[in-house]
C-alpha cells in the first residue's frame, strides 16, 4: 500500500471524507522535504486546483494535526510552518546568530513532559517545537 493510500484509509478510518483537495494538500505535505508554510502549500494545490480556498487549507492541516500526521510551528520566522510527521516526534536547535537548524530527538524532550505531568498536572504539547540560542560554531566566535 503506498504512503498516500495509507493516509487515505487513515483520514477514512477517523470519520473524514477523501475529497480531491484533500488529497492534493496530503500530498503537497506529505512530499515537501521539511517545514512548509500554509501560503507555499495553497501555491503548491493551485497549480492543480486553482480554486481551492485558503480555508479549506488550513482546515485541512487541522484535521492531520489533530490525527498526528503533521505538525506546526514557528522556527523562528513569525510565521507557522507544518512539516509531515507520521506520528514522530522531533525537535530542532535554531541559531540565532547563523540561522543554523539542527536536529533534536525526541528522547531529550520526553522526560520534559513527563515531570511538568507530575509536578504540575499539566499536559504540555511537546510535539514538534524549536529551541533558540547558539550553535556550537558561534558559541566559539
Amino acid at each position: 500500500m503506498s504512503c498516500e493510500n495509507t493516509t487515505a484509509q487513515a483520514l477514512k478510518d477517523s470519520g473524514h471524507r477523501l475529497t480531491p483537495q484533500r488529497l492534493m494538500i496530503l500530498s503537497a505535505v506529505r512530499h515537501t522535504n521539511g517545514h512548509v508554510t500554509a501560503a507555499q502549500i495553497i501555491q503548491e494545490v493551485r497549480e492543480g486546483y486553482p480554486y481551492i480556498d485558503a480555508s479549506t487549507v488550513y482546515r485541512t492541516l487541522g484535521v492531520l494535526k489533530k490525527m498526528r500526521l503533521v505538525s506546526e510551528t514557528n522556527m523562528g520566522s513569525g510565521e507557522s510552518v507544518y512539516e509531515w510527521i507520521d506520528q514522530s516526534r522531533h525537535h530542532h536547535l535554531i541559531c540565532k546568530s547563523c540561522g543554523g537548524v539542527t536536529l533534536l530527538e525526541d528522547r531529550y524532550v520526553a522526560s520534559v513532559g513527563a515531570d511538568v505531568m507530575t509536578d504540575h498536572g499539566f499536559q504540555a504539547d511537546l510535539d514538534h517545537f524549536a529551541i533558540f540560542g547558539l550553535c556550537a560554531s558561534c558559541v566559539e566566535d
